[in-house]
C-alpha cells in the first residue's frame, strides 16, 4: 500500500514563502534598494531687454444724449454714431469697433427724471497723424466724448522684438551657467530644464483724456512713448565631473 503525504497547508505555504522573502531580502545587496545619486544641480537666470517704440494707438469715444424721452435720447446716439461711422471710413488708416450701448434712467433730486442713452467706439490706427486729426473732427463736428487716448505696441512688433531678445537672453544664461559650473568646482555642466519667458513694462507717457478744453482744438496734441520688452531665461545646468585637485 502506497501512502500519499498529505499536502502542506495553505498557512503553512504563505509562511514558507514569507520567510523565503524576507530571507532574501536580507541578503540582497543594499545599494541596489536605490537608484543613482541624483546629480548636482544649479538654477540660473539670465534676460535681455529692449526698449522698443510704441506703434499703436488707441482712442475710446462715446456718442451720449440725455432726453426726457428714452427713444429721443436713442435716436440721437444712432444718428451720432452713424455720422461718426462715416467719416471714419473715409480715413482708411483707422480701425474701429462699436460696443457698450447703455439707457439709462437718470433721477436727480428736485429736477424731472431723464434718460441717457451711450454708445462707445474704440478707434485703433499705426498713423498718429490721421488717427489725432480724426478724433479732432469726431468732437468738433459730430459731438462725440473722448474717454481717453493711449498708446501700445503692436503684437508685430512684439513678436520681433522678443525673437531678437531670446537668443540674447540664452547666451546670457549660459554664460551665468558656465561662470556658476566654474565658481562651485566643476569642470563640466549641460543643460537641464529650462524655461523661456516673455514681457514688457510700458515706460510712463502723457495719456489724453477728456477735457472740456479739448473740444475745438484739431489735431489732439500727441506724445508717443516706449515699451521695456524683456525675455527671461531660467532653468537648471546640471554640473559634471567636479575639477580635481592639483
Amino acid at each position: 500500500m502506497i501512502r500519499i503525504p498529505n499536502p502542506p497547508s495553505a498557512a503553512a505555504t504563505v509562511v514558507a514563502v514569507t520567510l523565503a522573502f524576507a530571507a532574501g531580502a536580507a541578503s540582497a545587496d543594499p545599494s541596489q534598494t536605490y537608484g543613482p545619486p541624483m546629480p548636482s544641480t544649479v538654477t540660473v537666470t539670465g534676460q535681455a531687454s529692449a526698449s522698443v517704440p510704441t506703434d499703436r494707438l488707441q482712442a475710446w469715444l462715446r456718442a451720449e444724449v440725455d432726453n426726457a424721452d428714452p427713444a429721443v435720447a436713442a435716436s440721437a446716439v444712432n444718428a451720432a454714431m452713424a455720422k461718426a461711422l462715416a467719416r471714419i471710413k473715409s480715413v482708411s488708416a483707422v480701425k474701429p469697433t462699436t460696443s457698450g450701448y447703455s439707457t439709462q434712467q437718470i433721477t436727480e433730486k428736485g429736477k424731472p427724471a431723464h434718460w441717457r442713452v451711450a454708445q462707445s467706439l474704440t478707434l485703433d490706427s499705426a498713423d498718429f497723424a490721421a488717427m489725432a486729426t480724426l478724433v479732432g473732427k469726431l468732437q468738433d463736428n459730430d459731438g462725440l466724448l473722448v474717454g481717453g487716448m493711449s498708446f501700445s505696441l503692436s503684437t508685430d512688433a512684439r513678436r520681433r522684438a522678443e525673437e531678437s531678445l531670446t537668443l540674447e537672453a540664452i547666451r546670457s544664461w549660459q554664460e551665468r551657467a558656465q561662470r556658476a559650473a566654474q565658481g562651485l568646482g566643476f569642470a563640466q555642466w549641460r543643460p537641464g530644464h529650462v524655461t523661456v519667458q516673455t514681457g514688457d513694462i510700458a515706460r510712463p507717457f502723457p495719456m489724453v483724456r477728456a477735457q472740456a478744453s479739448m473740444l475745438g482744438a484739431a489735431p489732439v496734441p500727441l506724445e508717443p512713448g516706449s515699451v521695456d520688452v524683456t525675455v527671461t531665461v531660467t532653468g537648471d545646468a546640471i554640473l559634471g565631473d567636479p575639477v580635481s585637485p592639483r
